[in-house]
C-alpha cells in the first residue's frame, strides 16, 4: 500500500480535473435536456458541456440557463413567471369576432385590439426628439422613460434638461436605463439625471461584488409615456448620431412612432413591471384621468416579449402574420438573423405568390451580422423573395407590413438576440392610413437601393464564404 501512495499522489490532479469537471458537466446535461425546448441549442449546450474542460459547463451556467424566473419569483410578479424556458400557456381568453390576424395576436397576448387611437411615424432624431421634449414639457402627473441608449451628448442633455424641468414642477419623471445600454457614453448620464431629481433605474447592471450574470438579457425597450395618454415607441435610442448636425451629416436613420389614445395605458404598464423588476418596488399607481376609445382611429395591440412567459410572443405573431399575407410582406430591419421557422415562413409566403421584399443596411454598424446572414440571405433570394441594400446611413428603421391594413413596430430585431433574450416591445396597428405611409416609406428606399442577386452570393471567394458560415454558426448569440 505504502508503494502505491506515490502513484495516487501523481494522478490525484488528473482524476481532480475529470471529477472538477464531469459533476458539472453531467448536471448541465441534465439541466438541458430538462429544459430547453430548441433541440439544436439543447444539442449545442450538451457538446460544449462535455467536450470542453470545466469552461463548458461554466459557460452554461452563466449564459445558457434562464435565470429571470426566479428573481421574478421573489418579487411575486407574475408577468416574468417562466419554468419551461416560456412554455406557458398565455393568458385571457380567444377574443369572440376577431378574424386572420388579429384572431393570431389575441391567441398569443390575451388581449384585445384596442381602437381609437390616432398612430404617426416620425423620421430619426430631427422630428421625433422635438415632439418627444415637447411632450415631456406637457407633462401634468407623471413620465415615464425606458431606452436601451441614452448618451450623454447634445441629444441626452436635452432630455436631460427637459425631465429635470418636468421634475422641478411636481411631476413624477421616471427613467429606466438598461445595465450595459447606459455604457455607450461617458460619463453616464444617469448621473445628470440623478441630480437633477429625476427617479432613474438601471435594468440588470453587471458587476463583479456580488456578481451578477444577466449579461445576454438587455432591456431593449424604448418606451417614453406622458401621463398615460401620450407614448412614443419604436427602436430609436437617444444620440446625437439620428440628428443632422452643423458640419456633419446624420450617421443613423430611423423611424419612432407617437401615440395617442388608450393604447398609451398599456404601454405604460409594461413600463410599470420593468420598473418593479429592475428595483424590487412596486410599481406606480396608473394616471387616472385617461381618455377613452373614440369613433374612428386605428386599432392597436401591444405585444411585450422576452426571456419570461412572454418568451415567444413577438417571433409568433410575426410569423402568424406572414401566414395570414395574401398579397405582401415588407420587413426592414438592421439586424437581419432568422431563425429556421422565421425562415419556413417566408419561404411559404413567397411560394403562395406573397411578394416578399426584405431591406437591410449596406453597411451595417456590426459587420459580423452581415456576413452571418448571408448565407441565410441566399436561401431566401433562390424562392424568390426580394433583398435590397440600402445605402448610408446606417438604417436602424425596424417595420413589418403585411397586405394594406396591417402593421408591427417597436423595438424588436428579426434575430435571436430580439426575439429570445432581450425584452423587446411590439404594437400591432390594423389601418390603412398607416400601412401605406410605411410602404410608401419602403417604395422610397427601395428606389435608390441596390438589389442583392443570388450570382452575388454565389461569387463570394472561398475565404470569404468560410468567413460568413463563421459568423453564421454564432448568430444566435450576435
Amino acid at each position: 500500500m505504502e508503494s502505491l501512495r506515490p502513484e495516487l499522489l501523481r494522478d490525484l490532479p488528473v482524476w481532480f480535473w475529470v471529477v472538477v469537471h464531469s459533476a458539472p458537466a453531467a448536471w448541465c446535461v441534465y439541466h438541458a435536456l430538462l429544459y430547453k425546448r430548441d433541440p439544436r441549442a439543447a444539442t449545442g449546450w450538451i457538446m460544449a458541456c462535455l467536450f470542453v474542460p470545466v469552461l463548458g459547463p461554466l459557460a452554461y451556467f452563466f449564459f445558457g440557463i434562464n435565470r429571470i424566473h426566479r428573481r421574478a419569483r421573489s418579487l411575486r410578479r407574475p408577468l416574468y413567471a417562466i419554468e419551461y424556458e416560456g412554455l406557458h400557456p398565455r393568458e385571457g381568453p380567444r377574443v369572440s369576432g376577431d378574424v386572420g390576424l388579429a384572431a393570431a395576436g389575441a391567441l398569443v397576448t390575451g388581449a384585445a385590439v384596442v381602437p381609437g387611437n390616432v398612430v404617426t411615424p416620425m423620421h430619426n432624431g430631427d422630428e421625433a426628439y422635438p415632439a418627444m421634449i415637447e411632450a415631456i414639457g406637457r407633462a401634468r402627473h407623471r413620465v415615464l422613460l425606458a431606452t436601451y441608449i441614452m448618451n450623454a451628448d447634445g441629444a441626452g442633455q436635452a432630455f436631460a434638461t427637459a425631465l429635470t424641468a418636468a421634475v422641478e414642477r411636481g411631476v413624477t419623471v421616471q427613467v429606466l436605463l438598461d445595465g450595459i445600454g447606459e455604457w455607450y457614453s461617458m460619463p453616464r448620464i444617469a448621473r445628470r439625471l440623478a441630480r437633477g431629481g429625476v427617479l432613474t433605474a438601471t435594468f440588470l447592471r453587471p458587476r463583479l461584488l456580488p456578481p451578477s450574470i444577466y449579461l445576454n438579457l438587455r432591456n431593449h425597450r424604448k418606451m417614453l409615456v406622458v401621463d398615460d395618454a401620450v407614448g412614443f415607441v419604436g427602436g430609436m435610442n437617444i444620440s446625437d448620431g439620428n440628428r443632422c448636425e452643423m458640419g456633419r451629416p446624420r450617421r443613423i436613420s430611423d423611424i419612432h412612432f407617437r401615440l395617442e389614445g388608450p393604447v398609451v395605458a398599456t404601454i405604460a404598464e409594461v413600463f410599470r413591471d420593468d420598473w418593479a423588476f429592475a428595483t424590487g418596488k412596486s410599481p406606480p399607481v396608473p394616471v387616472t384621468d385617461l381618455p377613452r376609445a373614440g369613433p374612428g382611429g386605428l386599432g392597436c395591440r401591444v405585444i411585450p416579449d422576452g426571456p419570461s412567459k412572454d418568451l415567444d410572443a413577438l417571433a409568433l405573431t410575426i410569423q402568424a402574420a406572414i401566414g395570414c399575407a395574401a398579397r405582401a410582406v415588407d420587413i426592414m430591419t438592421p439586424y437581419f438573423l432568422p431563425g429556421r421557422d422565421l425562415i419556413a415562413s417566408l419561404v411559404s409566403a413567397s411560394l403562395r405568390g406573397v411578394r416578399v421584399r426584405i431591406v437591410l443596411p449596406a453597411q451595417n454598424n456590426l459587420v459580423y451580422v452581415h456576413w452571418a446572414n448571408r448565407n441565410t440571405l441566399a436561401e431566401l433570394l433562390q424562392w424568390g423573395i426580394e433583398v435590397y441594400y440600402q445605402p448610408p446611413p446606417f438604417c436602424h428603421s425596424k417595420l413589418f407590413c403585411v397586405d394594406d391594413e396591417y402593421s408591427l413596430i417597436g423595438s424588436a430585431n428579426l434575430d435571436a438576440r430580439s426575439l429570445r433574450l432581450n425584452f423587446e416591445i411590439g404594437v400591432e396597428v390594423f389601418g390603412a392610413e398607416l400601412n401605406a405611409a410605411l410602404r410608401a416609406h419602403v417604395d422610397a428606399v427601395i428606389a435608390h437601393s441596390q438589389r442583392l442577386e443570388l450570382g452575388e452570393l454565389d461569387q463570394r471567394p472561398v475565404l470569404v464564404r468560410l468567413r460568413d458560415s463563421a459568423a453564421a454558426l454564432v448568430s444566435p448569440y450576435l
